[in-house]
């Protein structure tokens, strides 16, 4: 075990929580173990008044973490699994897979209990082409404008009038111990995001004593939803400029998974599910995406891609 472990983040609230959780079991499991936390500002951190999906998507939130980490400033990077690319610089794994919090997205309105309660016209706020899609789907009279920002400004930004509703990750706010009155929208209505409520814990491939200290930590379940729902964002290579989700569950003994990919505008949208042997994790993402790109996905993509 390691004497000094270096952990490197974000300096969100959000990602300091989630790093100080990993902290916290660390100590709990090695009170001798020494951990220093090392905060690491992202460009994702630095351009906050533009959409995601106009500054490259993924990936914005771990390059340069990822640097410290070949750099070997850093032993371990906690990410959101949502937010790291599907694949990997030449190196690195992903080595540890916490258990999932609720993947849920929720609506959070100043006067409403229900997406259906909102007047037409209405403003919500979302800077996820997903969550995009899917409201043009369900609700095509809504407004849907930008919105970037950390949990607390984007509630901020909700309670001074600027929309009418916010969506956000359930994960996000319970991480946070926020209380805020929210509904909880299944996956039926707003599937969420690839890796949604799931931690990564990131180390360089060769160092055995850091993947042996953080080991305990792995939750197989989540690490085979994660597989099944990472396999899927690898084949369509979608990031942030495609409105694209997958969501996996464990149910008896059996992985189910299910996707969609859609247009910005939620007029073409292709989703379907597929089921199997969670041994079969990998295979089962890439076959959905596969069914998805011959509904009309390849379409879609070749538009939003060229």
């Amino acid at each position: 075990m390691k004497k000094l472990l270096r952990v490197g983040t974000r300096g969100s609230k959000l990602a300091l929580a989630q790093t100080g959780w990993v902290i916290e079991q660390l100590k709990r499991r090695f009170p001798e173990l020494e951990v220093e936390t090392v905060v690491i500002k992202t460009k994702g951190d630095k351009i906050l008044d533009v959409p995601l999906a106009r500054i490259g998507g993924k990936g914005l939130f771990v390059k340069e973490i990822e640097e410290a980490l070949l750099r070997e400033e850093i032993d371990l990077a906690v990410h959101s699994l949502k937010d790291v690319p599907s694949e990997l610089p030449e190196g690195l794994e992903i080595a540890v897979i916490p258990p999932r919090e609720d993947p849920r997205d929720v609506f959070i309105a100043r006067e409403f209990r229900r997406l259906e309660d909102l007047p037409p016209g209405a403003r919500v706020g979302t800077s996820s082409l997903r969550r995009q899609a899917q409201l043009k789907r369900l609700r095509p009279d809504l407004e849907i404008l930008p919105l970037r920002g950390n949990v607390d400004t984007r509630l901020r930004k909700l309670s001074e009038g600027q929309y009418e509703a916010i969506l956000l990750a359930e994960a996000g706010l319970r991480r946070l111990g926020l209380t805020v009155e929210r509904t909880l929208l299944p996956p039926e209505v707003m599937l969420p995001a690839v890796g949604q409520g799931i931690l990564g814990l990131e180390i360089r491939s060769e160092d055995e004593l850091t993947r042996e200290t953080i080991a305990f930590l792995h939750h197989e379940e989540t690490a085979l939803c994660a597989r099944a729902e990472r396999a899927f964002l690898r084949r369509l290579e979608g990031g942030c400029q495609v409105p694209l989700a997958a969501h996996a569950a464990l149910r008896e003994g059996e992985l189910f998974l299910e996707g969609f990919l859609a247009d910005p505008e939620g007029k073409r949208f292709y989703r379907e599910r597929v089921r199997g042997r969670p041994e079969e994790a990998e295979a089962l993402g890439i076959n959905l995406a596969e069914t998805l790109l011959e509904m009309g996905g390849r379409d879609i993509l070749e538009e939003l891609l060229s």
